[in-house]
């Protein structure tokens, strides 16, 4: 089989971490880059450095190529619709970077153009393909843990000093960073049915490439995720978060507890509490190296396999109704009702009582015996 033939849109920072993807699929002989768009000063990265023949800064000239199978969208989030709808009604696989779009009327006409058009559309995060992911999934749904009562998910970091849309609606923390963990919790415990939020602009300027900015968009949030039957969840995120050493995601159930480590873009493997252990089973990363790009390997993989993709648009667009929910509660006090549904990723990991898989357990009561 051919190589799939890919096309970048946006060359900014994002594009390193899928630069290394595309150097991979390369070398296996999967997938080629033919072109890339991108602002006239990054030519020279892009011609000279990377070595991509074809440059132009007009994304049109490539999403109607007749020689490029897959758009891969890594441009600012407001950007995003445009350009996967461009790309979707040329009859191309896109790859977009998250958010899917920016309002739900968007993110509908991108899902019912992929659900009726030839190419497939995978929106970022990818979380649900790590493999620490699937063991923690594996988990849940076998019930280790019992019924899932609570959840809690962080994400954040001091903010970005580049790129002024970052404070600009249309962008936030909800959007860049809260996004990964309510994709993953609602991969592990489905669709969220009301949502209630407390957000706000709690640094009202920032300094962006050197010139201070007006922050016109809330820059921290606390939201809280009703997954229904007694089940809540909580995800906190900003650009106010400095540090932080907690667990990425945690689920406690009526049997148990798991929680991973790292953050769930980069996990460190997990930590499981089981009632009828009585102990904590702590469980090492089996691939510390996964890529957070990792979509675009599977997107290929279903490119040329036919295979349908574990992450899905109907995902994505849940998750953009319940962070848009998650805006207007903050901004009017109110819960809101999401009403949305998606079928869970099937995810499927490692055997979870594999003994390589385990550092060591840490009892809570040392008798012989």
């Amino acid at each position: 089989m051919n190589p799939v033939r890919v096309a970048i849109v946006g060359c900014g920072n994002v594009l390193s971490a899928y630069w290394a993807e595309c150097q991979k699929l390369a070398a296996r002989g999967e997938a080629v880059v033919v072109a890339a768009c991108g602002r006239p000063a990054q030519r020279d990265l892009v011609v000279d450095r990377l070595g991509v023949r074809r440059f132009v800064t007009d994304h049109r000239e490539l999403v109607e190529a007749p020689d490029v199978d897959l758009v891969v969208v890594l441009t600012p989030a407001p950007t995003h619709f445009e350009i996967t709808r461009a790309a979707l009604l040329a009859g191309k696989h896109v790859l977009a970077e998250k958010p899917l779009a920016t309002t739900l009327a968007e993110a509908d006409e991108l899902v019912e153009l992929a659900a009726r058009g030839p190419g497939l559309l995978m929106p970022a995060p990818f979380t649900p393909l790590s493999p620490t992911y699937r063991a923690i999934a594996d988990r849940i749904r076998r019930g280790d843990t019992g019924r899932p009562c609570l959840a809690r998910g962080r994400y954040g970091w001091s903010g970005p000093w580049w790129g002024e849309w970052f404070y600009r609606p249309g962008g936030g923390p909800v959007f860049d960073l809260a996004c990964y963990n309510v994709t993953s919790l609602t991969g592990w415990l489905g669709p969220v049915e009301r949502v209630t939020a407390m957000t706000g602009a709690a640094i009202p300027e920032r300094l962006v490439n050197g010139k201070p900015l007006p922050v016109g968009v809330e820059d921290t949030a606390q939201v809280l995720l009703d997954f229904g039957g007694a089940c809540f969840g909580v995800v906190t995120s900003g650009f106010t978060m400095q540090q932080y050493r907690s667990p990425a995601l945690e689920v406690y159930g009526t049997e148990g507890t798991v929680q991973m480590l790292g953050d769930d873009w980069d996990p460190d493997g997990y930590e499981l509490w089981r009632n009828a252990a009585g102990c904590w089973q702590v469980f090492k990363e089996t691939q510390p190296d996964w890529p957070w790009a990792d979509g675009l390997r599977h997107l290929v993989e279903c490119v040329r396999t036919g295979a349908k993709p574990v992450v899905t648009p109907e995902h994505a667009r849940h998750v953009l109704e319940v962070m848009l929910a998650a805006h207007e509660s903050g901004r009017d006090g109110a819960a809101k009702v999401v009403r949305s549904r998606f079928d869970p990723p099937a995810v499927g990991g490692p055997d979870p009582d594999e003994a390589a898989h385990r550092v060591h357990d840490r009892t809570r009561q040392e008798f012989g015996g």
